[in-house]
């Protein structure tokens, strides 16, 4: 895997670089547009471009509904669906699915959950999550990993962050394309104990980058 960071300054522990990617160099930090079903709303891809944005996030569980992955095959991936020669990154699917809680079945091999659109459903694995990304095309994926809502007990915060770190794992070795860029996701709930703990088994499987997992899960402000 090359090398994903340059780095141009620090102050602490803070610091600003840029992202190299497939589709171009992303200066860091950055806020990228939301464009969940390849749609940045009410916006041309032109006008994203024009408007200073070089990245867009979209959403593999959408994607996955709606268009649906044989459509982007077909497209040539998201980037040739949607005209857009700027870099993407995808989530996994996982926040998603925990959003779908009522219609969600979690064990340690994968999720089985129902379509909020029609009701069809699916089954998602660590290695089905990396293959749907790859076909989607984004430059920076993300792993499978496990959410959890606030307010949940000690013992279901720990289970998802040991389910998340090997699923991480699984998504590592899943991984076929070289040029897209696979990020681990850390948990632990609301601990700043699990927390490090996370961060320091994922850091053991050196991902080319990292993303903060279980946020915006029903915590108060």
């Amino acid at each position: 895997m090359p090398e994903a960071l340059n780095i141009f300054a620090t102050d602490g522990n803070a610091r600003t670089g840029e992202l190299i990617t497939a589709h171009g160099r992303i200066r860091t930090p950055v806020f990228l547009p939301v464009g969940s079903q390849g749609t940045v709303k009410a916006l041309a891809p032109y006008e994203v471009k024009e408007a200073g944005y070089n990245m867009i996030l979209a959403n593999s569980y959408h994607l996955f509904l709606r268009p649906g992955l044989e459509v982007l095959r077909r497209a040539g991936g998201l980037h040739k669906f949607m005209d857009w020669d700027g870099a993407i990154l995808t989530d996994s699917g996982g926040f998603q699915i925990f959003s779908l809680a009522p219609l969600v079945k979690i064990t340690d091999e994968g999720v089985t959950f129902r379509s909020h659109i029609d009701g069809s459903q699916y089954f998602m694995t660590p290695e089905s999550a990396v293959a749907n990304q790859e076909i989607i095309g984004a430059d920076v994926i993300m792993a499978f990993d496990q959410c959890t809502a606030y307010g949940e007990s000690q013992s279901k915060f720990v289970q998802a962050m040991e389910r998340t770190h090997v699923w991480a794992e699984r998504c590592l070795r899943a991984q076929k394309r070289q040029d897209q860029l696979l990020f681990g996701i850390v948990q632990g709930g609301f601990s700043t104990e699990m927390r490090l703990k996370s961060a320091a088994v994922l850091g053991k499987l050196d991902f080319p980058g990292y993303a903060v997992g279980g946020l915006s899960v029903g915590e108060p402000k």
